[in-house]
C-alpha cells in the first residue's frame, strides 16, 4: 500500500539574492493564501462588508459633531480596517499556520535570514493591503469628490508605518497563539482597541478630551493619524493646513509611530516562536 504525500509548499531558497528569497517565500505564501478560501475571503470581503457599517456609524457621529468630515473619516477608517484585516488579523493565521506546518522551522535551515522569512511570508497579505487602499483611495476620489493628499510623503509614510507596526504585531500576537482556529481569540484585542480606540470607527474629535488624549497613545494611531494628516492636512482636532503646516502635526505622529514600530519589532523578535510547542 503506498500513500500520496502533499506537495512541498517550501519555497527553495538557496543560493539567491536577498530579493530573490523574498520572491520565492513571496509566492509561496501567495500559492497558499489563494488555496485557503477562508482567509481569502476574510483578506477580500471582510473590509468591503465593513464599509457599510462604518459609514453609518460616522454618520450618526457627524449628526451630532459640527465640522466632522465625513467622507474624510470614512476613507481613513476604512483603510485602517483593511490594514488591521488583511495584514494584521491573516497574517497572525498564516505565522501560526506554516509554524505548525514546521515550514518556518524548514526555512530557517537554509540561506534565509529571520526577516526575511517573517517578511516574505508577509508580502502577499501586504501587496493585497496596499490594492485595496488604493483602490479605496480613487473609489474616494472619484465617488465622494476627495482633495488629493495634502502632504504625500506623510501619508505614504503613514502607511508603510501602518503596514510595518501590523506586521510587528501579527509575529507578536502568532507568539501567543496556539492554533489557526484561536488566532480569532488572540487578535480581538488588537483589533477592538485599534478600531474603536485609534479613530478608525470613533473620530478622536467626537471623544471627550481625556480620552481621545489616552487614545492618541496607542501603538496604532500615529501611524493611522499620519494617513488622515497626509491626505487632508489635519488629524480633525485643528482646521486644515497646507503641505508645510502638515508637517507641525505630522511631524510627532511621525515620531511616535516609529517608536511604537521598533518597540512592537522588538518584542517580537524576543518572542516569536519559530516551532510548535512541545
Amino acid at each position: 500500500m503506498t500513500t500520496v504525500q502533499a506537495p512541498d509548499t517550501t519555497p527553495a531558497t538557496t543560493g539567491t539574492t536577498t530579493t530573490g528569497r523574498l520572491l520565492a517565500l513571496g509566492r509561496a505564501e501567495a500559492t497558499l493564501l489563494l488555496r485557503n478560501r477562508t482567509a481569502l475571503l476574510t483578506a477580500l470581503g471582510l473590509p468591503v462588508l465593513l464599509v457599510a457599517g462604518v459609514r453609518e456609524v460616522l454618520r450618526q457621529q457627524a449628526s451630532t459633531t459640527p465640522g466632522l468630515d465625513l467622507n474624510a473619516a470614512l476613507v481613513t477608517g476604512v483603510t485602517g480596517i483593511v490594514l488591521l484585516f488583511v495584514v494584521y488579523y491573516n497574517l497572525t493565521a498564516a505565522y501560526v499556520a506554516r509554524r505548525g506546518e514546521l515550514v518556518l522551522k524548514r526555512l530557517r535551515t537554509g540561506e534565509a535570514r529571520d526577516l526575511e522569512i517573517l517578511a516574505g511570508t508577509a508580502l502577499p497579505s501586504v501587496l493585497l493591503a496596499l490594492v485595496q487602499c488604493a483602490a479605496l483611495g480613487v473609489a474616494g476620489a472619484a465617488l465622494l469628490d476627495l482633495p488629493v493628499p495634502v502632504n504625500p510623503l506623510l501619508a505614504l509614510a503613514g502607511l508603510g508605518l501602518s503596514v510595518v507596526l501590523l506586521t510587528g504585531l501579527a509575529a507578536l500576537s502568532s507568539a501567543y497563539t496556539r492554533t489557526v482556529e484561536s488566532a480569532g481569540i488572540t487578535t480581538l484585542p488588537v483589533l477592538m482597541t485599534a478600531q474603536f480606540g485609534s479613530g478608525l470607527m470613533f473620530p478622536l474629535e467626537v471623544m471627550p478630551d481625556q480620552l481621545a488624549g489616552l487614545c492618541r497613545a496607542l501603538p496604532t494611531t500615529p501611524a493611522f493619524l499620519l494617513l488622515r494628516i497626509g491626505w487632508f492636512g489635519t488629524d480633525g482636532s485643528a482646521p486644515a493646513t497646507g503641505f508645510a503646516g502638515s508637517w507641525g502635526a505630522g511631524a510627532p505622529q511621525l515620531g511616535l509611530a516609529v517608536c511604537w514600530a521598533a518597540a512592537v519589532w522588538w518584542a517580537a523578535r524576543h518572542r516569536f516562536r519559530w516551532e510548535p510547542r512541545r
